[in-house]
């Protein structure tokens, strides 16, 4: 029995030697990782290798790397897992650099493993040959070099904590083609020290939680501003959230970023903030005596003028990134933690006050936000032969409401499917928030879908910026994913369009109809079903013929060519 318990321990992963390859695919097996996103080179081919002799790790074959990180933002948006991609060298990875520029302005965890030429030939202008730690340094939350097989493991592991730390992000780790062909000692995840940089506090000063309660308990005008790092922190975060608004009766707003962290159904709502956002949500924290922000880092698009943004409040700011508290818009209170902590510490000590705040005290504040609700600021004209955008949305969210979908859009769709979809629950919404990027919204769905089998997943584009990642249709055909791709076909480059006709009213982009594919040929082309809708009447049963098709779809959807998403 000894020899056999003996026997048994030296065939541990810790304790037998593995090449590159064989390391790389048990560290992400001791990291959770299910899915991974790629596509193979020269310089990975070890990896590769133990991928095609294991069924542990499932690997997507994308077609372009731009798209493996896209899939996997949609993948670590949807599940609030670390999405993972796997990139060869050079172009390999230049062709991820947006996705990964993406994913640091979003805050989304990610880990990229990219090949390298070997180490002898770094520096040397070899074939496939790029700086990866150079060119990725601005765009990760943290990169690695791995220069020996010894450190691989270990790497990966920081990798996989790093990314998920405090505020996620992407982290990268390099590879060169020597490592991975090397053998060396396995080591196991519990065996690795965290790196001291990466352990931001969890739990926020219960000085500043108390101070900020008592503001709370003055407040008359109060608004509550939810940011992306409510959903980030995980469902708990915003079950507390709508924990504290109910027992408050604050109002509140949020940003793109946090939409689906408070119910769009909920009696406290105001509607999305900022460029685009409702009256009376940009009104009420123009207006309020105290801004409360969760998780939101106070971005351009939300506060316009800085000096002019809710110039009379006091203002309380919470995030787990000291670094974004007092960045752009300086706060009375700042507490640095993680949300979900924090809310539950704000309701332990709201309950603790002495005397409770009477919610009577902010009637006169709901009558106001009550006289501002009517300017309607999303509405638009209904026209009977030409489907309007706002239209085509607003049907879209009441025929697939009741199927709870998962929605991803591209930018210019974006600010029109905050204004008409409601978000009840987190991780519902994958949207290109901080860097607007065409094309992310197509293989964000694909990630989404292939992590989230059996839901419906639609991503809402423009007959512009699909084009920009249209090849991964055939990813989403070939690994069976059912995909729901809406285009607002309106023959123009929309936003671009709409903001270069703002400053004289006359427009600088032109319409390409001509040069337009045919979106139901293409989809049939690629495998997929490809439907046409041009009528306001036939847009209910088209909509539900998209949604009961249980294959990739291409709804080539023709609006308006000259609709604009307002307030602007």
């Amino acid at each position: 029995m000894t020899g056999e318990k003996a026997n048994s321990s030296l065939n541990t992963p810790s304790d037998r030697l593995m090449n590159g390859g064989e390391i790389v695919m048990q560290a992400l097996r001791d990291n959770g990782v299910e899915h991974i996103f790629g596509y193979p080179g020269a310089a990975v081919l070890p990896i590769y290798d133990e991928i095609f002799q294991q069924e542990d790790i499932k690997h997507f074959l994308v077609r372009h790397e731009q798209g493996a990180g896209h899939a996997a933002e949609g993948y670590a948006r949807s599940t609030g897992k670390v999405g993972v991609m796997l990139v060869t060298s050079g172009p390999g990875v230049t062709n991820s650099v947006t996705a990964l520029q993406d994913a640091l302005m979003d805050s989304i965890p990610i880990v990229c493993l990219s090949g390298q030429v070997p180490t002898s030939l770094i520096g040397t202008d070899a074939f496939q040959e790029c700086d990866t730690v150079g060119i990725t340094r601005p765009c990760t939350k943290h990169n690695f070099l791995v220069q020996h097989i010894d450190d691989l493991a270990k790497t990966i592991h920081l990798a996989f904590r790093i990314a998920a730390a405090g505020r996620p992000g992407p982290v990268l780790v390099d590879m060169p083609k020597d490592v991975l062909f090397a053998s060396g000692t396995y080591v196991s995840p519990d065996k690795v020290s965290p790196l001291p940089s990466y352990q931001p506090a969890m739990q926020g000063d219960q000085n500043a939680i108390r101070a900020a309660v008592a503001l709370m308990a003055e407040a008359r005008r109060p608004i509550i501003y939810a940011g992306g790092g409510v959903i980030n922190s995980g469902p708990e975060a915003s079950r507390l959230l709508r924990e504290l608004v109910d027992l408050t009766g604050f109002p509140i707003t949020s940003t793109i970023l946090g939409l689906g962290a408070y119910p769009a159904t909920g009696p406290n709502w105001l509607r999305v903030a900022g460029q685009g956002g409702s009256h009376e949500a940009n009104m009420a924290i123009g207006d309020c005596d105290l801004l409360i922000a969760i998780g939101a880092r106070f971005d351009d698009l939300a506060t316009s003028r800085i000096h002019e943004f809710s110039p009379h409040s006091k203002k309380i700011h919470i995030d787990i990134d000291a670094s974004s508290i007092n960045k752009r818009v300086p706060v009375d209170i700042g507490i640095q933690g993680d949300a979900a902590h924090v809310l539950a510490d704000m309701l332990h000590a709201w309950r603790s006050l002495s005397s409770v705040p009477d919610q009577k005290r902010l009637r006169a504040w709901w009558t106001q936000i009550d006289h501002w609700r009517p300017r309607h600021s999303f509405s638009y004209e209904r026209l009977d032969h030409t489907i309007m955008p706002q239209h085509a949305l607003e049907r879209l969210h009441a025929l697939t409401k009741p199927h709870d979908p998962i929605i991803a859009t591209e930018i210019g769709q974006q600010m029109w499917v905050a204004q008409f979809f409601g978000f009840d629950k987190p991780n519902r919404w994958i949207t290109s928030g901080g860097l607007g990027t065409m094309g992310f919204g197509l293989p964000a769905a694909l990630g989404a879908q292939l992590a989230n089998p059996g839901r419906l997943v639609i991503d809402i584009a423009g007959d512009a910026s699909v084009q920009t990642t249209m090849k991964e249709l055939s990813t989403a055909i070939q690994h069976q994913a059912p995909i729901k791709i809406f285009i607002l076909s309106d023959e123009h480059p929309g936003m671009a369009r709409q903001w270069g006709q703002v400053p004289d009213g006359n427009g600088r982009s032109r319409a390409y109809s001509a040069s337009l594919p045919d979106f139901t040929k293409l989809a049939e082309a690629y495998g997929a079903i490809g439907l046409r809708c041009e009528s306001p009447r036939e847009l209910d049963a088209r909509i539900e013929e998209m949604i009961n098709v249980d294959r990739p779809v291409l709804f080539d959807c023709r609006v308006a060519r000259l609709a604009d998403a307002h307030p602007q």
